[in-house]
């Protein structure tokens, strides 16, 4: 933690005057964290000797329109599948396998720019663009299971397939996405063609949307709100 976090962490401090900080470590470990995550999408389980203060999700709302040429393609056909596994490197295939399930179950298919090697004929791919305005108009958003994209896409009320690397909060994210039967969720490293098409029959299955529909409506939106009161308060 002292390696990746220290230089950036004492580099914010200085500017606002603070001293730094010798052990990061020590210094965000806390018997009364205060967790950022949606208590009905990833909810907290009681433990001992430890107080959570669990606030919601902090987002911020983005108000960017999406491109004119996103927009049109949107317009021109029913829902897409989004495929997109932000910085995360899926197991070999697993993308182009997404694709090619996406279209066999006839569905348009949007593919994230990172991804734009793949053979994308009749895909249309995009680059970085507003995901709280896109994935309502989405059929289902395959990912890798960061805590952003799974709280955005739950709060569009559209299904998931989460595909993570086993690697911190992906697979968390994957069974949260999986317990919750909103979409469904693979083992990244073995997952092959059959298992990622049954998880896609599951994920657009018309109770899924129902239910992933019904998870959004209870999605909380104040979560940086919250915790910028209890800070406030904490102050005074």
């Amino acid at each position: 933690m002292d390696e990746q976090f220290r230089e950036p962490l004492n580099g914010h401090r200085a500017a606002l005057g603070l001293p730094p900080v010798g052990n990061v470590r020590d210094h965000v470990y806390s018997a009364r964290p205060w967790l950022a995550a949606d208590p009905v999408l990833g909810p907290w389980p009681e433990t001992p000797g430890l107080e959570v203060v669990q606030t919601g999700a902090w987002t911020q709302v983005d108000e960017r329109p999406l491109p004119a040429g996103l927009e049109a393609f949107l317009a021109a056909g029913p829902p897409p599948v989004y495929v997109g596994f932000g910085s995360i490197s899926p197991a070999p295939d697993i993308a182009r396998w997404a694709v090619e399930i996406s279209r066999a179950q006839g569905h348009r298919v949007l593919v994230s720019r990172g991804w734009a090697d793949l053979a994308v004929e009749d895909c249309f791919a995009i680059g970085d663009v507003n995901h709280q305005r896109l994935f309502g108009k989405l059929a289902a958003v395959v990912h890798h299971g960061g805590a952003g994209t799974t709280q955005t896409a739950a709060r569009a009320g559209v299904p998931q397939v989460v595909v993570p690397i086993r690697l911190a909060d992906n697979p968390y994210w994957a069974g949260q996405v999986a317990a919750r039967e909103v979409g469904a969720a693979l083992d990244g490293p073995t997952a092959t063609v059959e298992s990622l098409t049954a998880a896609f029959e599951t994920a657009l299955a018309p109770e899924t949307r129902a239910r992933a529909k019904a998870l959004g409506a209870e999605i909380r939106t104040d979560g940086a709100k919250t915790a910028a009161r209890l800070l406030l308060g904490s102050l005074g």
